[in-house]
């Protein structure tokens, strides 16, 4: 039996049934539907949503940090409340253990949290004073001060591998919150209740903590209204994580508006793991493990996953010991349910269409067959040689679930000339030796650096720290803007501009910018960094 539709939308404060298509959630590890329906909203209360964010914008912006902070702490608070009932449905509706979900609640409060003492600190601002000059010659100098903005209502999209740390509360709308920008959030149509659940958390945050009506609105929403949010002239910008097709139609829409707009989006990495001789000559089983452990992580949904692997061949006997290993883990790994059944076919897809290629052989497998009533997804990896790969552009695509490509390179030139080749990647590993670097003729992390946001240097990608060091992003195609991050307290940068303001009476100026520095926040007075 179908249940009375949700009021799942947020217009602002307001709870509201969509008029749309009506929808329900997807259980993956069951293979079916969920009893609840959803409603999308039409282009007319998407348009709502929108003014009512315009409306919100100037009252926010000019909320002091600590007002905002206190929203960002109140909403991570909110989330904490909502108990294990968050936990369980997030569980329903991505099919990831409890433990994983579990996790990520706690990474996405903490990033809210930080965004939160960010902005109590207050030196992110970037505030510059350049004070008159007034006897200079030959030409006086006006008083000068700078300091960044926020742009204005953004619209967030809510992405599919992250329930909660890159959707409704993700860091994505923590950092634009945190900037001054009201948010309106388009839900993601694989986990909607999860979705409603975080967004109800934020709406009552900002009642209790006073914020305008229409700081945040969250949307269900299908593809054309989904556009059309872009296109509004009160959006100044957009942050996506998913597809590359995704975020290029999205990109399409902002650059073709009267007035185009950034577009911040994640799209597809393959993040290549490059593994010289000398770092595995003493053990190539404890590389292989950790190669297979994070191949298979979250059933390979991480966009950070990698996908592919460079290996300069050391010897029969250490190129063979360590794809034994890589094999025998992945043969013991068990399949395991994916995100959604249009990603674990794509994925079913995409192994299967790489694997039949001339050239390319089946290193191992899972064991077990994928049970597809539970939308499970087969560890796969697969082998081949430089020389093939770089004689056909498919092997170096994303393919997003847990397999992985193990390309054999004889020389350091074919390695050099597969890096080359590659596109723009999230993350790049190194393993090697420092005295391997300092021999080699190729200078290997001047080549990654050019092809990646994040170069690690051993270890593996899969993981990544929230913290002010931390960029996740990365030339095209891995983000559509190489400049910025999606994680870390960097973010921010992403949704304000700078504003210049010259010769203006002291008590005029933004309190950053005030000659008695009330805000008590690092300031750049005249080229030196100072609270005074």
């Amino acid at each position: 039996m179908i249940a009375q539709p949700l009021t799942t939308n947020l217009i602002g404060h307001e709870s509201v049934i969509g008029e749309g298509d009506s929808f329900q959630a997807y259980a993956p590890a069951q293979g079916d539907l969920l009893p609840d329906e959803f409603t999308n909203v039409t282009a007319e209360q998407a348009d709502i949503a929108v003014q009512k964010a315009q409306a919100a914008f100037a009252p926010y912006q000019k909320l002091s940090p600590q007002q905002r902070a206190d929203f960002l702490d109140a909403i991570a608070a909110e989330i904490e409340n909502l108990g294990d009932a968050l936990i369980e449905r997030a569980v329903l509706e991505s099919g990831l253990p409890t433990g994983r979900i579990a996790g990520e609640r706690g990474r996405t409060t903490g990033q809210l949290r930080l965004f939160a003492n960010l902005l109590r600190e207050g030196s992110w601002v970037d505030a510059r004073i350049n004070p008159a000059l007034p006897d200079r010659q030959p030409l006086p100098r006006p008083d000068l001060r700078r300091m960044l903005v926020p742009l204005g209502p953004v619209v967030v999209f809510g992405a599919s591998n992250f329930p909660l740390a890159f959707s409704v509360a993700g860091g994505d709308t923590a950092s634009a919150l945190a900037a001054g920008c009201p948010v309106v959030c388009k839900a993601h149509p694989s986990h909607p209740g999860t979705s409603s659940m975080v967004g109800s958390a934020i709406a009552t945050a900002a009642q209790k903590t006073g914020m305008p009506d229409g700081v945040f609105s969250l949307l269900h929403a299908d593809n054309e209204v989904a556009q059309r949010l872009v296109a509004h002239p009160a959006i100044k910008a957009v942050g996506f994580t998913g597809s590359r097709r995704g975020g290029l139609a999205l990109l399409r829409v902002a650059q073709e508006r009267p007035e185009p707009i950034p577009v911040y989006a994640e799209m597809s990495a393959v993040n290549p793991l490059i593994v010289l001789p000398g770092s595995i000559a003493e053990d190539p089983t404890k590389v292989a493990a950790g190669l297979a452990a994070s191949v298979t992580l979250g059933v390979g949904q991480f966009c950070t996953n990698p996908g592919l692997v460079f290996m300069l061949d050391g010897g029969e006997s250490l190129t063979n010991a360590f794809l034994e290993t890589v094999a025998e883990k992945i043969r013991a790994t068990a399949p395991a349910t994916m995100l959604n059944a249009g990603i674990q076919q794509a994925y079913q897809k995409g192994v299967q269409q790489i694997r039949v290629l001339p050239g390319v052989h089946l290193l191992a497998e899972a064991e077990t067959d994928a049970d597809e009533s539970r939308t499970e997804g087969r560890p796969t990896v697969l082998t081949t040689t430089a020389p093939l790969f770089m004689s056909n552009t498919d092997l170096s695509h994303e393919i997003f679930g847990p397999s992985s490509l193990v390309v054999i390179c004889q020389t350091e030139a074919e390695l050099a000339d597969c890096i080359d080749s590659l596109e723009g990647q999230l993350t790049a590993t190194l393993y090697a030796t420092p005295d391997e670097l300092q021999q080699s003729a190729y200078d290997w992390i001047g080549r990654l650096q050019e092809k990646a946001g994040r170069v690690l240097f051993g270890g593996f990608p899969t993981g990544v720290e929230v913290c002010e060091a931390m960029t996740h992003g990365g030339p095209f195609p891995a983000t559509s803007d190489s400049r910025t991050t999606s994680v870390g307290t960097a973010a921010i940068l992403r949704w304000v501009r700078p504003v210049s303001y010259q010769s203006f009476p002291d008590a005029l100026l933004p309190p950053a910018l005030q000659n008695g520095n009330p805000l008590g926040i690092w300031r750049n007075v005249d080229g030196v960094l100072t609270k005074d």
